[in-house]
């Protein structure tokens, strides 16, 4: 179930471009920013961020499930896009966007209903002034790794 703290929507590319990525992130994190409607849809929440850091989390249910009574990999492939990319934006000065390029994703170990709480950190490996790159990994309470992934983004002035 999606928190019910947080609103989903859209900020605009004019208060993005009045806030650092860190401010930005932050707000996704502290409920005062709109999270993106796919966290709605797949009940993704941002818990934590901090400078090329970022933290989401999920506790997976039937709606993830592929035909196969496992959660999608495409979940786990979102949540490691979304912390990744979050962790890249959190180190970017007001006016400065980024985009995903290029991602892989290395799914370890099954993830079901059983699972419970997940969660995806990520962080930066390197920002410079054209291309970031961070690391991501997916574990459950008990500290498993369950996926991990590395990502490419385009920095650009916003």
């Amino acid at each position: 179930m999606p928190n019910a703290r947080k609103t989903y929507g859209t900020v605009s590319a004019e208060r993005q471009r009045n806030m650092s990525g860190l401010e930005f992130v932050q707000g996704l994190a502290a409920g005062t920013l709109p999270l993106n409607t796919m966290a709605e849809t797949l009940s993704y929440d941002i818990t934590d961020a901090a400078n090329g850091r970022a933290v989401v989390t999920v506790e997976p249910d039937e709606r993830h499930l592929n035909p196969w009574g496992t959660v999608h990999g495409g979940l786990a492939a979102t949540l490691l896009d979304s912390c990744m990319g979050l962790a890249i934006q959190s180190t970017l000065e007001k006016g400065v966007g980024s985009t995903t390029l290029e991602f892989k994703v290395s799914l370890l170990r099954p993830i079901t209903p059983a699972t419970g709480l997940i969660t995806a950190e990520g962080h930066v490996l390197n920002c410079g002034r054209r291309v970031g790159t961070a690391e991501g990994r997916i574990t459950d309470q008990k500290g498993r790794l369950l996926a991990h992934g590395t990502t490419t983004c385009l920095i650009f002035p916003s």
